[in-house]
């Protein structure tokens, strides 16, 4: 199986206590329902620094800024899509950038 790193980016934030419950729900159900291939639930993000390649330093995260990560295991591009597709953040705007993991 190949691991996947899930990059979020984006996504609107819960503003209630009732809102807060119901998505951290909704991300427990997602992880739940993938079972065993969970590699690594992840955590979210602050907002990135970024090193130029001219050294220069951006603190804003950059036109699409990472929001959080997960890593999952998948037998192909097209299984890990269809994990993707089911993830609470895109029911609240975001996006997932999909990678998969390269051993060394």
């Amino acid at each position: 199986m190949a691991k996947y790193l899930f990059v979020y980016h984006g996504g609107s934030s819960p503003q209630t206590p009732d809102e807060v419950s119901g998505v951290m729900r909704a991300w427990s159900d997602w992880f739940a329902s993938m079972g065993a291939a969970v590699a690594d639930p992840g955590n979210p993000v602050g907002l990135s620094t970024t090193v130029n390649s001219d050294g220069s330093i951006t603190h804003n995260g950059g036109s699409n800024p990472a929001s959080g990560y997960s890593l999952i295991e998948a037998a192909s591009l097209d299984a890990v899509i269809e994990h993707a597709r089911k993830c609470p953040i895109l029911a609240a705007g975001g996006s997932i950038e999909l990678a998969e993991v390269i051993e060394m």
